[in-house]
């Protein structure tokens, strides 16, 4: 039997391939770790790992390793997910191989190659060499049919809500708000977010703001001007839901907890200048914050009216399911 390998890097992607690889027989595919992010493998079993060596460029180490360490086995297709340099490296080596690409979370688009960087670039690119291509919304297909990209296109949802729809029945409207902050794009103006966030918790002592630090230099650097924020540790996806699923709202810059969020009906003030989640700001789930100095009147108009009860645009819970089906 030809198997599917199944690719993964990071806690994302992780998250996001999981509830496929639950529901799939054991059998029929393998699992390759690309090591993007190193500390992830505590807990999984997996049949290849590719090392990522440190050159001046993270980016090119990431790329050049999985391409020259991409693995040799009795497989015909490989399954990558999301935005990652990884993700768009293995889908390459598979291109480069004659083997069947099969693309998840395809078409998201936000069309400007700095927002997000490099994620954008990444996922524009591996939807142009990919067989297959698993869409999370009918917006996302559109997107690729306009692009008249050449592989076959369905429409699923986004697997990572698969894994929430035992949270459902946990959610309410709680007084903590949960806060995020990590992607390039917001490095160079990080204090200025942190410093706005900070003034409204401490304007509001009703209110517990949580934020899991990220472990980026760029991040944690400027975390001591959090002095009115319940700063913790990264949080494992258990207790990041167990906060999402008691929270009032959410002020983050992730592009998970945009569907994440909506799936729980929590509204979503998202620190971008855009977002390829659109679906959500025309549900009423998501609000785009385009500098810090605007997150104070988004923050005042939430928190006034926080509660929505509005359709997920993401999903259902049960993408895995049809993308068996198709696979």
């Amino acid at each position: 039997m030809n198997k599917i390998l199944i690719s993964f890097g990071t806690r994302p992607e992780w998250l996001k391939i999981k509830p496929l690889v639950q529901i799939l027989p054991r059998e029929q595919y393998y699992l390759l770790f690309t090591g993007q992010h190193p500390d992830l493998l505590k807990d999984i079993e997996v049949d290849f790992k590719i090392s990522i060596t440190d050159h001046s460029n993270r980016l090119d180490s990431i790329i050049s390793d999985c391409l020259l360490q991409f693995p040799e086995g009795d497989f015909n297709s490989v399954l990558v997910q999301g935005d990652t340099a990884s993700a768009f490296a293995i889908a390459l080596a598979a291109f480069n191989r004659s083997l069947k690409i099969y693309y998840m979370e395809a078409g998201l688009r936000s069309y400007s190659l700095q927002h997000p960087y490099p994620e954008e670039a990444y996922r524009q690119m591996i939807s142009r060499i990919s067989d297959v291509n698993f869409c999370p919304t009918e917006l996302s297909s559109e997107n690729l049919l306009n692009e008249l990209v050449n592989g076959e296109i369905f429409v699923v949802g986004n697997t990572v809500l698969d894994n929430l729809v035992d949270y459902k029945s946990q959610c309410e409207y709680g007084n903590k708000i949960l806060v995020t902050l990590h992607r390039r794009e917001n490095h160079f103006w990080m204090d200025q977010w942190f410093t706005e966030i900070n003034q409204l918790a401490q304007e509001h002592p009703e209110l517990e703001f949580i934020l899991p630090i990220h472990p980026n230099p760029n991040v944690q650097k400027y975390k001591h001007l959090l002095t009115h924020v319940t700063v913790v540790p990264p949080m494992d996806h258990p207790e990041l839901l167990s906060v999402l699923t008691k929270s009032k709202f959410v002020i983050s810059d992730s592009g998970g907890l945009q569907e994440e969020g909506s799936f729980f009906n929590k509204k979503v003030i998202v620190c971008r200048t855009t977002t390829e989640r659109p679906e959500g700001i025309e549900t009423g789930h998501l609000y785009i914050c385009d500098t810090p100095q605007d997150v104070r009147s988004l923050f005042n108009e939430i928190n006034s009216n926080y509660q929505i009860d509005t359709e997920c645009p993401y999903g259902d819970g049960y993408s895995s399911q049809k993308i068996v089906k198709y696979l």
